[in-house]
Order: structure tokens, then C-alpha cells, then sequence
């Protein structure tokens, strides 16, 4: 398989392993992208490469870490080792830090001052409820200025002029942080926004930690990742980025940014939110924009999946030390499967309400047995079916805390969690085995 290294490496191994769908036609920047690179994620055909976008000089790359495979593609890993993958990742004495090098290759254009005009960038408006055209795919490089360590996340940024953008920035957030450590917690401060990536960037940047992410990246990658400092700011900024957006984040300048289709599937808020102001725009020679298609698959695998399943396993591993678990994507990560080999009744109970425990993300809970695939919601749904009976199976914890922005919650995230038992009970009713047909090779019947 193609080694993974940048953007265009990640697309090359894709295509290999048929999980690209090259889109030649001509799609309209305004909702038509989002709308097909969203049918593609659904249906798991492949992320999506649309070689002629309208209104855009450059392709634009979609839903690249988007399921299940895609994410084992990106970790060089089989789909089984991908919850494994990550747990070591994330250990800190796992992390490789990064290595300078004296250019990127987007240095090979660069922009400056006045010159710099994002509004050239091919910025989709991606849902009809958004407010305008956002980056979605862009991963912020930000500096603490008391440790220097560096630090990787997302914000979305809504493009407000040719120099300008709304910042949406969490008070929780390590940039919200790093800037009220100053002395002036108003000044401007320096940030880049680096596009199109090696997924092992784009994964750990969807990690909290308190270590440098790009440590994370090394780790995933196996050696560092090379990084040139920055054309007008001080930050060490991945060599093999399409573009980078350079400039200076400015708390005490605020304006309206949103709304923006969010995670849990709704519009989040309109917010009052600092600007961004750009100093300087760079990309590669015939470079790819990428962008994530917001509340929908990638989004929650980047932002839920890969960073919490590992923690979610290991509170349920002390229960059952061979459970297997999966945030499903299509369930917003408010939702969790475990997969258990029952040997007491009162086992899956136990294991739902681990898993409850392990992150308050986590508000609904189904346990399964080892014959359910955990990754297709078609199987699941077969075991809500025909293994639970809501009556003796289904239990609920009321007044539990949860995630401020579950729609089912209070505005303090305070709701009801639940937990259900999708196990085959033999005790009540013997069924016997379930019908199953083997895979076979089709190629050697089509062709």
C-alpha cells in the first residue's frame, strides 16, 4: 500500500483500496458539494475528489476520515486494530516530537499584506442553515506562550471579507486558554490554519491533550513530522499542508459567526465571536482543498470516535476483558455499542453502565452479543429486533449528566441516560444459531 504522508498520499492509498469516488462533473460550491459528498459517506461508497468544482481553481477532497476502513487506512492498520492504534497513540511516552525543515512545499506560493485575499480560497457553504461559507477542514496551529508547546484543534471560521474571518472559540479550549495567559489577554494573537493533510494530522487534532498533537501525528506515523515555521508568525506549521492561512486571532475585535450545522445534527447558535485577521495566504503549486462536511459522519469520527473509544473500552474491559465497543457516527457520538461474550444476565446492565461512566458524551447504551457486527447498523438494529424485550431489557438513569448540547438534555446537559440489553437471552426462549450466508469472492461470478 502507498505510505501515507500528506494529503495526496491518503488519496492515492484511498483509490487503491476502493474507497474514492472521483467526482468529475461540475458541482456548485453553494450546498451541491455538501450534498453529494454527504450521499457518499452515507452510502460508504468512498470520500469524495471533485477534480472541477464551479467557482473553484482548485479540486476540493471530502470525507476523508469518514467509517470505519477510511480510519484504518489512515492509521496504516487492520479496521480490528483501530481502537488499539489510538490507545497507544494516545499514551504520552508514545509521542514523536515533530522536526523543523527550512521549507514546505506550500511555500511555493505565498501571499502577503494586502495580497493576501482568502476570498480566492474555494470555501463551500456546506448545509442550508449555515450562515455563509466556513472552514471546516482547517486545522488551527497555536502555541502556548508560557510552555511554547504547540497545540493542534479545530474551529470553525466563517468567512466574513477577503482578510477576515469569525473565529468561534470554546472558553475551554486550549487557544481560549493560551490567550487569557498573557498579559494582555486582548492583544492580538498569532494562529495558522494549515489545509489538507496527512490524516494522522487531522486525527490527532481532534485529540484534547495536554501534549503538542503533532506528538500524536509522530506517534500514528512512527517518526516526526516535519513542520517549517511559519511566513509571518512564529508556529511550526506541517511541511506537507496544501495551504496555510496565516494571521492573528483577535479577542477584542468580535462580530456574529454562525450558525454552523454542529455535531449532534442540528444548526448550532449565532455567537458573538472574536476575528481572525490574515496576514498572509500560502499554497502549493496546483494545490487541494479539504474540507469536512459538518454534523455529519467525518465530523463525529474525528471529534468522538477515535479519541473516545479507547476510553471507553478500557472502563468496560473491567468488566469483560474481551468486550469490544464502537461510537457509531450515525448516532452523533451520544451513543455507544458494546460487543460481549454474556455469561451473566446482569453482565450487559453492568457494562451499559460503565459505559455511561466513561464519558458523559456517552447517553444510550447497547450491548450486544459477539455474532452482532458492532460497525453496521443494519446488524444492531437486528438485535434491537429480535433480542430485547423493552419491558425486562431497557433501564433508564434519570437527572444524569450529559453534554450541554444534547438536544434531549437540559441547558446543563442534565438528562436521562439509557441502557439496553440487545443480548440473546437461551433462559427465556432457545432459538438456535442465526441465519448466516458466507461472504463470497462476486468478481468470480460477474465477470
Amino acid at each position: 500500500m502507498t505510505k501515507i504522508h500528506d494529503l495526496r498520499t491518503f488519496i492515492a492509498a484511498l483509490e487503491e483500496n476502493g474507497q474514492l469516488a472521483r467526482i468529475h462533473k461540475p458541482v456548485s460550491l453553494v450546498h451541491e458539494l455538501a450534498d453529494v459528498a454527504a450521499t457518499l459517506e452515507r452510502s460508504g461508497t468512498g470520500a469524495a475528489l471533485f477534480e472541477s468544482p464551479g467557482d473553484s481553481p482548485w479540486p476540493i477532497f471530502a470525507g476523508g476520515v469518514a467509517n470505519q476502513k477510511r480510519a484504518a487506512l489512515a492509521l496504516d492498520c487492520e479496521v480490528t486494530g483501530v481502537i488499539d492504534v489510538m490507545e497507544r497513540v494516545l499514551a504520552p511516552e508514545s509521542g514523536i516530537a515533530p522536526q523543523r525543515v527550512e521549507t514546505a512545499a506550500w511555500m511555493a506560493n505565498v501571499r502577503t499584506g494586502k495580497d493576501a485575499d482568502a476570498g480566492n480560497l474555494p470555501i463551500p457553504t456546506h448545509s442550508r442553515g449555515d450562515g455563509g461559507a466556513f472552514v471546516t477542514g482547517g486545522v488551527t496551529i497555536t502555541k502556548d506562550p508560557v510552555s511554547g508547546r504547540g497545540n493542534l484543534s479545530y474551529n470553525r471560521m466563517l468567512r466574513i471579507g477577503p482578510r477576515e474571518f469569525g473565529f468561534n472559540l470554546n472558553e475551554w479550549r486550549h487557544v481560549g486558554m493560551f490567550m487569557k495567559s498573557r498579559p494582555d489577554p486582548q492583544a492580538p494573537f498569532p494562529a495558522a490554519i494549515a489545509i489538507g493533510l496527512d490524516p494522522a494530522i487531522t486525527i490527532a487534532a481532534g485529540v484534547r491533550t495536554e501534549v503538542d498533537e503533532l506528538t500524536l501525528a509522530g506517534a500514528i506515523r512512527g517518526e516526526p513530522v516535519p513542520v517549517a515555521r511559519g511566513v509571518t508568525v512564529d508556529l511550526d506549521i506541517p511541511a506537507g499542508a496544501e495551504i496555510v492561512i496565516e494571521g492573528h486571532i483577535r479577542p477584542g475585535t468580535r462580530k456574529p459567526e454562525g450558525p454552523l450545522a454542529e455535531f449532534h445534527g442540528y444548526h448550532g447558535e449565532l455567537w458573538n465571536s472574536p476575528t481572525f485577521e490574515v496576514s498572509a495566504v500560502c499554497w502549493r503549486d496546483d494545490p487541494i482543498y479539504q474540507t469536512i462536511i459538518p454534523g455529519w459522519y467525518e465530523h463525529i469520527y474525528i471529534g468522538n470516535v477515535l479519541p473516545r473509544e479507547p476510553l471507553l473500552r478500557r472502563f468496560v474491559r473491567h468488566i469483560d476483558k474481551s468486550a469490544n465497543v464502537h461510537i457509531p457516527p450515525y448516532a452523533n457520538g451520544f451513543a455507544a455499542v458494546i460487543q460481549t461474550q454474556r455469561d451473566n444476565p446482569g453482565q450487559p446492565k453492568n457494562l451499559a453502565m460503565a459505559a455511561m461512566a466513561a464519558h458523559i458524551n456517552i447517553r444510550d447504551v447497547i450491548v450486544v452479543d459477539e455474532d452482532i457486527d458492532i460497525y453496521s447498523a443494519a446488524d444492531v438494529m437486528w438485535a434491537l429486533v429480535n433480542r430485547v424485550d423493552p419491558r425486562l431489557d431497557v433501564f433508564t438513569v434519570p437527572s444524569a449528566q450529559g453534554h450541554e448540547m444534547d438536544p434531549t438534555a437540559d441547558q446543563r446537559g442534565v438528562g436521562t441516560k439509557m441502557g439496553i440489553d440487545a443480548t440473546y437471552k437461551r433462559e427465556r426462549r432457545e432459538y438456535g444459531e442465526r441465519v448466516r450466508y458466507p461472504a463470497v469472492d462476486l468478481s468470480r461470478y460477474l465477470t
